[in-house]
């Protein structure tokens, strides 16, 4: 896998709606930039991490995926957010089953990838 973490940045801003975060650093490897918004301030550091771990996977893809696995049973999709950007997103289907709203999804992306932050 594609070491970016010395390439690539995660910036976050806090608004009405939520947090922000950004990767800074993909466009200069001819890569959209991806981005979240309006996250819950708890799932700031662990949604970070997602970022991160997701921009490794987009630059070490020989083309930009439109879903991604980061783990058995946690499968992220990357849609157009605007200005070039793409934003994680749950796959179809996946945010309306169960009553599984975004932010619940968010939140279960997060305890998945790493349950050390149930603690």
């Amino acid at each position: 896998m594609v070491d970016v973490t010395s390439e690539v940045r995660i910036l976050g801003s806090e608004g009405p709606e939520g947090l922000t975060l950004r990767t800074s650093g993909l466009s200069a490897r001819n890569l959209p930039e991806l981005r979240v918004e309006g996250l819950p301030p708890y799932l700031g550091q662990g949604w970070a991490r997602v970022l991160a771990a997701l921009a490794q996977r987009l630059a070490a893809s020989a083309e930009i995926p439109e879903r991604v696995t980061l783990a058995p049973d946690m499968e992220i999709c990357l849609t157009p957010a605007g200005d070039g950007d793409l934003a994680p997103v749950p796959p179809p289907g996946r945010d309306a089953d169960a009553g599984h709203d975004l932010d619940r999804w968010r939140r279960d992306v997060v305890l998945r990838l790493f349950p050390e932050a149930r603690t």
